[in-house]
Protein backbone atom coordinates (compact mmCIF):
# COMPACT_ATOMS: atom_id res chain seq x y z
CA UNK A 1 0.00 0.00 0.00
CA UNK A 2 2.98 2.42 0.84
CA UNK A 3 4.11 2.23 -2.69
CA UNK A 4 0.46 3.01 -4.08
CA UNK A 5 0.53 6.53 -2.27
CA UNK A 6 4.65 6.73 -3.10
CA UNK A 7 3.46 6.98 -6.78
CA UNK A 8 -0.14 9.14 -6.04
CA UNK A 9 2.15 12.02 -4.66
CA UNK A 10 4.38 11.84 -7.67
CA UNK A 11 1.24 11.61 -9.97
CA UNK A 12 0.45 14.98 -8.13
CA UNK A 13 3.99 16.40 -9.29
CA UNK A 14 3.01 15.66 -12.76
CA UNK A 15 -0.14 17.44 -13.24
CA UNK A 16 0.97 20.53 -11.57
CA UNK A 17 3.97 20.04 -13.91
CA UNK A 18 1.71 19.72 -17.14
CA UNK A 19 -0.38 22.77 -15.50
CA UNK A 20 2.52 25.07 -15.24
CA UNK A 21 3.55 24.16 -18.81
CA UNK A 22 0.24 25.40 -20.11
CA UNK A 23 0.03 28.60 -17.74
CA UNK A 24 3.52 29.29 -19.73
CA UNK A 25 2.21 28.80 -22.76
CA UNK A 26 -0.98 30.39 -22.32
CA UNK A 27 0.26 33.45 -20.97
CA UNK A 28 1.07 35.65 -23.46
CA UNK A 29 -2.30 34.62 -25.63
CA UNK A 30 -5.02 34.76 -22.94
CA UNK A 31 -4.09 35.21 -19.52
CA UNK A 32 -7.64 34.74 -18.53
CA UNK A 33 -7.68 31.65 -19.56
CA UNK A 34 -4.84 30.41 -17.01
CA UNK A 35 -6.60 30.66 -13.87
CA UNK A 36 -7.85 27.40 -14.08
CA UNK A 37 -4.40 26.07 -14.76
CA UNK A 38 -2.40 28.00 -12.02
CA UNK A 39 -5.80 26.90 -9.50
CA UNK A 40 -4.40 23.20 -10.67
CA UNK A 41 -0.76 23.96 -10.09
CA UNK A 42 -1.67 25.39 -6.23
CA UNK A 43 -3.73 22.30 -5.88
CA UNK A 44 -1.41 19.36 -7.01
CA UNK A 45 1.50 20.78 -5.37
CA UNK A 46 -0.28 21.43 -2.38
CA UNK A 47 -1.47 17.92 -2.30
CA UNK A 48 1.74 16.20 -3.00
CA UNK A 49 2.77 17.68 0.00
CA UNK A 50 0.05 16.82 1.98
CA UNK A 51 0.38 13.14 0.29
CA UNK A 52 4.10 12.85 1.23
CA UNK A 53 3.78 13.92 4.52
CA UNK A 54 0.64 11.60 5.18
CA UNK A 55 2.82 8.84 3.93
CA UNK A 56 6.13 9.43 6.18
CA UNK A 57 3.56 9.94 8.67
CA UNK A 58 2.10 6.10 8.30
CA UNK A 59 5.60 4.75 7.21
CA UNK A 60 6.95 6.12 10.84
CA UNK A 61 3.89 4.89 12.60
CA UNK A 62 3.85 1.04 11.03
CA UNK A 63 7.76 1.25 11.91
CA UNK A 64 6.93 2.12 15.78
CA UNK A 65 4.58 -0.73 15.46
CA UNK A 66 6.71 -3.35 14.49
CA UNK A 67 9.15 -2.45 17.23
Amino acid sequence: MIKILKYTEYLYLVVAILAIYKIATLWSVNPKETYIFIFFAVVSIAMFLFRRRYRKRFEQRKKNNQH
